[in-house]
Protein backbone atom coordinates (compact mmCIF):
# COMPACT_ATOMS: atom_id res chain seq x y z
CA UNK A 1 0.00 0.00 0.00
CA UNK A 2 3.20 2.05 0.43
CA UNK A 3 4.20 2.75 -3.10
CA UNK A 4 0.45 2.74 -3.91
CA UNK A 5 -0.23 6.14 -1.88
CA UNK A 6 2.42 8.23 -3.14
CA UNK A 7 1.21 6.80 -7.01
CA UNK A 8 -2.41 8.30 -6.40
CA UNK A 9 -1.49 11.43 -5.16
CA UNK A 10 1.93 12.14 -8.01
CA UNK A 11 -1.37 10.63 -10.55
CA UNK A 12 -3.76 13.40 -9.15
CA UNK A 13 -0.90 16.13 -9.41
CA UNK A 14 -0.13 15.51 -13.14
CA UNK A 15 -3.57 15.03 -14.41
CA UNK A 16 -4.13 18.34 -12.69
CA UNK A 17 -1.75 19.89 -14.83
CA UNK A 18 -3.69 19.01 -18.52
CA UNK A 19 -5.92 21.45 -18.17
CA UNK A 20 -2.80 23.87 -17.67
CA UNK A 21 -1.08 22.25 -20.87
CA UNK A 22 -3.89 23.08 -22.89
CA UNK A 23 -4.74 26.55 -21.95
CA UNK A 24 -0.62 26.99 -23.43
CA UNK A 25 -1.36 25.16 -25.85
CA UNK A 26 -0.84 26.64 -29.60
CA UNK A 27 -3.13 23.97 -31.22
CA UNK A 28 -6.58 24.62 -31.81
CA UNK A 29 -8.65 22.58 -28.14
CA UNK A 30 -10.07 19.52 -30.28
CA UNK A 31 -6.53 20.04 -32.44
CA UNK A 32 -4.22 19.30 -28.40
CA UNK A 33 -7.69 16.56 -27.68
CA UNK A 34 -5.55 14.68 -30.95
CA UNK A 35 -2.03 15.27 -29.93
CA UNK A 36 -2.61 14.72 -26.05
CA UNK A 37 -3.89 10.91 -26.74
CA UNK A 38 -1.88 10.07 -30.19
CA UNK A 39 1.44 11.28 -28.74
CA UNK A 40 0.50 9.02 -25.77
CA UNK A 41 -0.36 6.05 -27.65
CA UNK A 42 3.02 4.36 -28.51
CA UNK A 43 4.46 4.41 -25.01
CA UNK A 44 0.64 3.11 -23.50
CA UNK A 45 1.19 -0.11 -25.91
CA UNK A 46 5.08 -0.40 -25.04
CA UNK A 47 3.36 -1.78 -21.63
CA UNK A 48 0.51 -3.36 -23.12
CA UNK A 49 0.39 -6.57 -22.29
CA UNK A 50 -1.35 -8.89 -25.57
CA UNK A 51 -3.78 -10.51 -26.29
CA UNK A 52 -6.58 -8.24 -25.61
CA UNK A 53 -9.62 -8.95 -23.65
CA UNK A 54 -13.07 -7.81 -23.69
CA UNK A 55 -15.96 -7.09 -26.39
CA UNK A 56 -14.85 -4.98 -29.13
CA UNK A 57 -17.89 -2.90 -28.84
CA UNK A 58 -17.62 -1.78 -25.22
CA UNK A 59 -14.14 -0.50 -26.40
CA UNK A 60 -15.45 1.08 -28.77
CA UNK A 61 -18.17 2.81 -26.71
CA UNK A 62 -14.82 3.56 -24.50
CA UNK A 63 -13.58 5.17 -27.04
CA UNK A 64 -15.91 7.47 -28.36
CA UNK A 65 -16.93 8.24 -24.69
CA UNK A 66 -13.41 9.47 -23.74
CA UNK A 67 -12.88 11.08 -27.31
CA UNK A 68 -16.24 13.17 -26.44
CA UNK A 69 -14.93 13.89 -22.21
CA UNK A 70 -11.43 15.40 -24.04
CA UNK A 71 -13.13 17.35 -26.76
CA UNK A 72 -15.44 19.18 -24.50
CA UNK A 73 -13.48 19.52 -21.66
CA UNK A 74 -10.43 21.21 -24.19
CA UNK A 75 -13.12 23.33 -25.00
CA UNK A 76 -14.67 23.92 -21.64
CA UNK A 77 -11.33 25.55 -20.32
CA UNK A 78 -10.93 27.73 -23.12
CA UNK A 79 -14.13 29.72 -22.31
CA UNK A 80 -14.28 29.23 -18.68
CA UNK A 81 -11.81 29.32 -15.53
CA UNK A 82 -9.36 26.37 -15.02
CA UNK A 83 -10.95 26.02 -11.58
CA UNK A 84 -14.99 25.79 -12.89
CA UNK A 85 -13.92 23.62 -15.90
CA UNK A 86 -12.18 20.89 -13.68
CA UNK A 87 -14.55 20.87 -10.93
CA UNK A 88 -17.47 20.75 -13.17
CA UNK A 89 -15.88 17.32 -14.70
CA UNK A 90 -15.53 15.82 -12.16
CA UNK A 91 -18.83 15.89 -11.64
CA UNK A 92 -18.94 12.43 -13.64
CA UNK A 93 -19.21 10.55 -10.65
CA UNK A 94 -22.77 12.14 -10.11
CA UNK A 95 -23.76 11.25 -13.62
CA UNK A 96 -22.17 7.47 -13.53
CA UNK A 97 -24.81 6.78 -9.94
CA UNK A 98 -27.86 8.48 -11.58
CA UNK A 99 -27.12 6.43 -15.09
CA UNK A 100 -27.10 3.37 -12.58
CA UNK A 101 -30.30 4.58 -11.12
CA UNK A 102 -32.21 5.04 -14.13
CA UNK A 103 -31.31 2.38 -16.75
CA UNK A 104 -30.28 -0.69 -14.21
CA UNK A 105 -32.88 0.47 -11.35
CA UNK A 106 -29.92 0.44 -8.86
CA UNK A 107 -31.12 2.45 -6.39
CA UNK A 108 -28.77 4.59 -4.53
CA UNK A 109 -28.58 5.06 -0.98
CA UNK A 110 -30.26 8.12 0.51
CA UNK A 111 -26.99 9.54 1.40
CA UNK A 112 -26.33 10.01 -2.85
CA UNK A 113 -29.54 12.06 -2.78
CA UNK A 114 -28.10 14.79 0.11
CA UNK A 115 -25.26 14.43 -2.43
CA UNK A 116 -27.47 15.66 -5.82
CA UNK A 117 -28.61 17.95 -3.62
CA UNK A 118 -25.57 19.48 -2.46
CA UNK A 119 -24.04 18.95 -6.45
CA UNK A 120 -26.87 21.36 -7.87
CA UNK A 121 -26.33 23.83 -5.10
CA UNK A 122 -22.51 24.02 -5.63
CA UNK A 123 -22.79 24.59 -9.28
CA UNK A 124 -25.51 26.82 -8.93
CA UNK A 125 -22.69 28.70 -7.15
CA UNK A 126 -20.05 28.22 -9.57
CA UNK A 127 -22.44 29.48 -12.43
CA UNK A 128 -23.34 32.51 -10.82
CA UNK A 129 -19.44 33.40 -10.54
CA UNK A 130 -19.34 32.91 -14.52
CA UNK A 131 -22.44 35.18 -14.55
CA UNK A 132 -20.12 38.20 -12.71
CA UNK A 133 -17.79 37.72 -15.04
CA UNK A 134 -18.64 36.89 -18.39
CA UNK A 135 -21.34 35.00 -20.43
CA UNK A 136 -18.73 33.34 -22.57
CA UNK A 137 -17.65 31.92 -19.08
CA UNK A 138 -21.13 30.11 -18.43
CA UNK A 139 -21.00 28.21 -22.13
CA UNK A 140 -18.07 27.30 -21.09
CA UNK A 141 -19.16 26.13 -17.64
CA UNK A 142 -21.90 23.95 -19.40
CA UNK A 143 -19.45 22.38 -21.35
CA UNK A 144 -17.99 21.41 -18.42
CA UNK A 145 -20.99 19.54 -17.19
CA UNK A 146 -21.38 17.90 -20.77
CA UNK A 147 -18.00 16.53 -19.83
CA UNK A 148 -19.02 15.13 -16.78
CA UNK A 149 -21.41 13.21 -18.90
CA UNK A 150 -19.36 11.86 -21.28
CA UNK A 151 -16.77 11.04 -18.63
CA UNK A 152 -19.17 9.27 -17.03
CA UNK A 153 -19.76 6.88 -19.80
CA UNK A 154 -16.04 6.52 -20.09
CA UNK A 155 -16.12 4.96 -16.76
CA UNK A 156 -19.19 2.99 -16.83
CA UNK A 157 -17.72 1.27 -20.38
CA UNK A 158 -14.41 0.49 -19.12
CA UNK A 159 -16.00 -0.84 -15.81
CA UNK A 160 -17.70 -2.91 -18.35
CA UNK A 161 -14.70 -4.33 -19.44
CA UNK A 162 -12.56 -4.24 -16.46
CA UNK A 163 -15.45 -6.68 -15.38
CA UNK A 164 -14.73 -9.08 -18.33
CA UNK A 165 -11.27 -9.65 -18.02
CA UNK A 166 -9.57 -6.72 -19.57
CA UNK A 167 -6.35 -5.49 -17.86
CA UNK A 168 -5.74 -1.57 -17.00
CA UNK A 169 -2.93 -0.67 -19.31
CA UNK A 170 -4.95 -2.49 -22.36
CA UNK A 171 -7.93 -0.56 -22.12
CA UNK A 172 -5.66 3.02 -21.94
CA UNK A 173 -3.83 1.85 -25.11
CA UNK A 174 -7.01 0.71 -26.88
CA UNK A 175 -9.35 3.52 -26.25
CA UNK A 176 -6.56 6.04 -26.41
CA UNK A 177 -6.15 4.63 -29.80
CA UNK A 178 -9.51 4.70 -30.61
CA UNK A 179 -9.93 8.42 -29.36
CA UNK A 180 -7.14 9.83 -31.44
CA UNK A 181 -8.63 8.49 -34.38
CA UNK A 182 -12.08 9.63 -33.63
CA UNK A 183 -10.31 13.07 -32.85
CA UNK A 184 -8.81 13.71 -35.91
CA UNK A 185 -10.54 14.54 -38.43
CA UNK A 186 -13.32 15.93 -35.80
CA UNK A 187 -10.09 18.74 -35.60
CA UNK A 188 -9.67 18.66 -39.11
CA UNK A 189 -13.17 19.83 -39.95
CA UNK A 190 -13.55 22.23 -36.79
CA UNK A 191 -10.96 24.75 -38.84
CA UNK A 192 -8.61 24.60 -36.16
CA UNK A 193 -4.40 24.90 -36.15
CA UNK A 194 -3.29 21.44 -36.18
CA UNK A 195 0.15 21.81 -35.17
CA UNK A 196 2.10 24.57 -32.19
CA UNK A 197 3.51 27.29 -34.16
CA UNK A 198 7.06 26.54 -32.30
CA UNK A 199 9.00 24.20 -30.36
CA UNK A 200 8.03 25.47 -27.36
CA UNK A 201 4.37 24.32 -28.36
CA UNK A 202 5.46 20.99 -29.05
CA UNK A 203 7.00 20.47 -25.66
CA UNK A 204 3.75 21.73 -24.40
CA UNK A 205 2.17 18.69 -26.24
CA UNK A 206 4.53 16.34 -25.31
CA UNK A 207 4.23 17.05 -21.58
CA UNK A 208 0.27 16.99 -21.93
CA UNK A 209 0.58 13.45 -23.59
CA UNK A 210 3.66 12.02 -21.20
CA UNK A 211 2.64 13.47 -17.99
CA UNK A 212 -0.69 14.01 -17.56
CA UNK A 213 -2.09 11.46 -19.70
CA UNK A 214 0.41 8.12 -19.79
CA UNK A 215 1.83 8.92 -16.68
CA UNK A 216 -1.17 10.48 -14.64
CA UNK A 217 -3.17 7.99 -15.71
CA UNK A 218 -1.32 5.14 -15.47
CA UNK A 219 -0.09 6.10 -11.75
CA UNK A 220 -3.62 6.41 -10.76
CA UNK A 221 -4.60 3.15 -12.41
CA UNK A 222 -1.70 1.45 -10.49
CA UNK A 223 -3.05 3.13 -7.09
CA UNK A 224 -6.81 2.13 -7.67
CA UNK A 225 -5.28 -1.80 -8.33
CA UNK A 226 -3.90 -1.61 -4.66
CA UNK A 227 -6.36 0.95 -2.58
CA UNK A 228 -9.58 0.87 -0.96
CA UNK A 229 -11.87 2.23 -3.30
CA UNK A 230 -13.18 4.96 -0.70
CA UNK A 231 -10.17 5.78 0.32
CA UNK A 232 -8.78 6.26 -3.76
CA UNK A 233 -12.28 8.49 -4.40
CA UNK A 234 -11.12 10.81 -1.54
CA UNK A 235 -7.40 11.51 -3.12
CA UNK A 236 -8.05 11.52 -6.25
CA UNK A 237 -10.39 15.10 -5.01
CA UNK A 238 -6.84 16.55 -4.71
CA UNK A 239 -6.64 16.84 -8.71
CA UNK A 240 -9.50 19.81 -8.74
CA UNK A 241 -7.82 21.30 -5.87
CA UNK A 242 -4.49 21.31 -7.56
CA UNK A 243 -5.68 22.27 -10.80
CA UNK A 244 -6.84 25.49 -9.43
CA UNK A 245 -3.84 26.25 -7.78
CA UNK A 246 -1.81 25.56 -10.69
CA UNK A 247 -4.17 28.33 -12.54
CA UNK A 248 -3.95 30.67 -9.96
CA UNK A 249 0.47 30.56 -9.44
CA UNK A 250 0.68 29.95 -13.36
CA UNK A 251 -1.89 31.79 -15.23
CA UNK A 252 -2.79 34.36 -12.63
CA UNK A 253 -6.35 32.74 -12.73
CA UNK A 254 -7.91 34.74 -10.14
CA UNK A 255 -10.36 32.97 -7.86
CA UNK A 256 -12.94 34.77 -5.71
CA UNK A 257 -14.59 34.17 -2.53
CA UNK A 258 -18.24 32.86 -4.17
CA UNK A 259 -15.99 30.07 -6.16
CA UNK A 260 -14.08 28.62 -3.65
CA UNK A 261 -17.43 28.25 -1.50
CA UNK A 262 -19.16 26.83 -4.71
CA UNK A 263 -15.79 24.58 -5.08
CA UNK A 264 -16.16 23.36 -1.61
CA UNK A 265 -19.50 22.44 -2.19
CA UNK A 266 -18.79 20.66 -4.86
CA UNK A 267 -16.06 18.46 -3.56
CA UNK A 268 -18.50 17.54 -0.82
CA UNK A 269 -20.78 16.66 -3.57
CA UNK A 270 -18.83 14.45 -4.99
CA UNK A 271 -17.30 12.52 -2.21
CA UNK A 272 -20.66 11.86 -0.61
CA UNK A 273 -22.06 10.72 -4.33
CA UNK A 274 -19.14 8.10 -3.76
CA UNK A 275 -19.67 7.02 -0.66
CA UNK A 276 -23.52 7.33 -1.14
CA UNK A 277 -22.99 4.63 -4.63
CA UNK A 278 -21.19 2.10 -2.68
Amino acid sequence: MRPALPALLLGAVFIALSPIFVRLSEAGPTATAFWRVALAVPVLWIFCRLPLRGPKLLFLAAGVAFAGDLAFWHKSIEFTSVANSTLLANLASIFVTLAAWLLWRERPRPLFLVSLALALGGVALLVQTSLDFSRTALLGDALGVVTAMFYAWYILAVKGLRDRGAATLQVMAVTSTLTALILFPVALASGEQMLPASACGWWILIGLALVSQAAGQGLIAYALAHLPAPFSSVGLLLQPVVAAFFAWVLLAEPVVTLQIVGGMVVLAAIWLARRGST
